[in-house]
């Protein structure tokens, strides 16, 4: 069967946004994908428009940004999966290629989210989780991952150090790279100074809200030879869910929507957890990456917080190089964005093309995007030829 590939990327700076509107920060990343394709606005047949409406002002944000970036009257739909809704567009367009329906499609994730108080924003997210039974009580976001990380605590051990050594790496890497939220590295004796948030949390075990916007531009096999040396092919695709209520699950260490969509990626793209070089996952809170390397495979279950001690998922750490854009930690996390900026990472290694944070031979890699407490999970598998 033919392949559907990445032929273009582009990414804006992440954070604070002031100067730019939603519509602004979308051309910012449209234009520079356009322009690492090689190719102009004729060559695209549809656009994809990633982002959480409730954010924004404006009721429907595709027609504004489709509008602002010259694309009627190509048809355009918005995705919304909380934040797993970038790679619930990159899968869109994926299968609207397959289906033949497009040939040429690009993904736009943007997301303005510091147009809210901070304390509409927790509201919002507090709502992610199941309404009738368990927000209703006061839930938040870090609230319920931090039940998640006590629990991993008591059934495995893990310490809350290992915990911050999660925040220590992203930072890092983070300073490394312009187009995050946080360009400064941070130690662990720093990062135990943080201000309690949600036991055992503290403000270091938790991504920030950001402005910012990224896109990729998808092709069939035959457009992608056709306009694109430098292609990188989405191989392999999964999707699965979980429960909205974190009661209704058969246990707090990981996230079932993961295991599942992972077996299916893994599955599709004939590889194993073994092959991946390189992987971006969803960083939201710290034990969120520990559990991820569980669930994905790179690491018996229990073992996540030594893979991070032993800095297995540092580049050059002996195992997968993880998060070395910052993660959504450092980087920081416009939901809507996310895993649009994920791809984005991952197509940029496997090009060679990172700089200081290249990882070495990087030739098949991995995107993890969750949306809100793991009621969806996304994992992409991506290769180079």
């Amino acid at each position: 069967m033919s392949r559907v590939g990445v032929i273009g990327v582009g990414h804006g700076r992440f954070g604070r946004r002031s100067d730019a509107t939603v519509q602004e920060l979308a051309f910012e990343a449209f234009r520079a994908a356009l322009q690492d394709a090689g190719i102009e606005r004729k060559e695209l047949d549809a656009s994809i428009i990633a982002a959480v409406p409730e954010y924004h002002k404006q009721r429907s944000v595709a027609g504004v940004v489709q509008e602002y970036l010259n694309l009627n009257p190509l048809p355009t739909w918005l995705t919304e999966a909380a934040c797993a809704a970038g790679s619930a567009a990159v899968r869109t367009a994926w299968m609207a290629i397959k289906s033949g329906l497009h040939q040429v499609v690009a993904v736009i994730g943007c997301q303005k989210m510091t147009e809210l108080a901070t304390a509409d924003i927790l509201a919002l997210m507090g709502r992610v989780g199941e309404v009738q039974w368990e927000s209703v009580f006061g839930t938040t976001f870090p609230g319920y991952y931090a039940m998640f990380a006590t629990r991993h605590m008591h059934d495995y051990g893990t310490t809350h150090d290992q915990l911050l050594q999660v925040a220590v790496k992203n930072h890092h890497y983070g300073a490394q790279n312009p187009n995050a939220l946080f360009q400064k590295e941070v130690t662990l004796e720093k990062a135990r100074e943080g201000e309690p948030v949600a036991s055992p949390f503290c403000v270091y075990d938790c991504c920030a809200n950001a402005d910012g916007a990224a896109c990729v531009i998808l092709a069939s096999e035959d457009r992608a030879r056709a306009l694109s040396k430098k292609t990188v092919w989405l191989d392999g695709l999964g999707c699965a869910t979980a429960s909205m209520s974190v009661l209704r699950r058969p246990h707090l260490t990981g996230l079932p929507s993961a295991v599942g969509a992972v077996q299916q990626a893994y599955r599709m793209a004939g590889v194993t957890a073994k092959d991946i070089k390189v992987a971006d996952v969803h960083d939201c809170f710290t034990i969120a990456e520990i559990m991820a390397y569980e669930d994905l495979g790179f690491c018996e279950k229990g073992q996540g917080g030594r893979y991070i001690e032993e800095k297995r998922s540092y580049i050059g750490g002996g195992g997968v190089a993880i998060n070395v854009d910052g993660g959504l930690k450092a980087k920081g996390h416009p939901i809507g964005t996310t895993g649009v900026s994920m791809t984005y990472e991952v197509v940029k290694q496997l090009r060679g093309e990172c700089g200081p944070r290249q990882v070495p031979d990087a030739d098949i890699g991995l995107t993890h995007n969750v949306g809100g407490i793991g009621q969806y999970c996304f994992v992409h598998v991506y290769k180079r030829d």
